[in-house]
């Protein structure tokens, strides 16, 4: 009787570790530098599909946090996230992008986010991680001023990213002048308003034509960015460009995002199979 109970124990710790091994990614949490901002170190976290881990060449989604986010708002908001990305071979890098709504600051020579993000942190995936060298294998998506940022981002580099989203993004930043610190960024909205209007991401659309990236746009019913994700659908209609874009119950919250990245990233890891 011991023995077979002991037997027993030993199957199901076996059973337990086969289990536990089977979703292996590593998170990685790392301080890139940044040249652009005289060698200013960025936290960024990484997360490592197994996949990766075993040498193997993955797709890269990079996931941009909102104002007063960091690195790891996006593991908070969805922790799921590196069973997600061991199950599809997806790399999932999530920059600390500080209030920076990811522009390269006309006024702050440390606020170069634009830069970072689209040129410093991909080159650095690239040559630390096995990432595929391909714009169609890198997605860039994000929440409230991190949507606007991967908008921004995406639009300004399609030679960079292939597929781009945002979840309740401000993509029209003109309607909220005194609001996260914008002006911080960018001057009082009277004063330089051709500077604001140059650094909203619905006035970017003029740079895109049909098929040039592939887009996933969503926003709840209840959130104040609405109606500018509603105008920024019928700018991308009107231009004829393809898109998803989704309006589903919600506000401006974790609860939403939460949701909502699960059908992004059903989107990306979609289009990345189409590689």
């Amino acid at each position: 009787m011991i023995m077979k109970t002991r037997k027993l124990f030993l199957s199901i710790c076996a059973m337990w570790l086969v289990v536990s091994t089977v979703w292996a990614a590593r998170v990685d949490t790392l301080q890139v530098e940044s040249v652009k901002m005289n060698s200013k170190k960025i936290e960024t976290v990484v997360i490592v599909p197994d996949k990766a881990l075993r040498g193997e060449l993955c797709p890269v989604l990079f996931l941009l946090h909102g104002y007063s986010g960091n690195a790891h708002t996006w593991l908070s908001i969805k922790p799921e996230l590196p069973e997600m990305a061991d199950r599809d071979g997806v790399i999932v890098v999530c920059p600390d992008g500080e209030n920076s709504w990811y522009w390269d600051s006309p006024l702050h020579a440390d606020s170069q986010f634009e830069t970072f993000v689209s040129s410093e942190l991909v080159g650095y995936i690239q040559n630390h991680y096995p990432a595929i060298d391909n714009r169609k294998a890198r997605a860039i998506t994000g929440l409230s001023m991190g949507g606007h940022g991967s908008m921004w981002l995406s639009i300004r580099h399609k030679d960079v990213f292939g597929a781009a989203g945002s979840m309740s993004g401000g993509v029209d930043i003109r309607p909220f002048p005194n609001s996260w610190e914008m002006k911080k960024q960018l001057g009082e909205q009277a004063e330089y308003s051709e500077r604001w209007n140059s650094h909203t991401a619905i006035t970017q659309l003029s740079k895109l034509q049909k098929g040039e990236l592939a887009l996933i746009i969503d926003c709840g019913i209840d959130d104040f960015f609405l109606k500018v994700n509603q105008q920024f659908h019928e700018t991308l209609v009107a231009k004829g460009i393809n898109h998803d874009f989704i309006v589903r119950p919600g506000a401006h919250n974790q609860i939403y995002w939460n949701n909502a990245i699960d059908y992004q990233w059903v989107f990306f890891t979609k289009y990345f199979k189409g590689l």
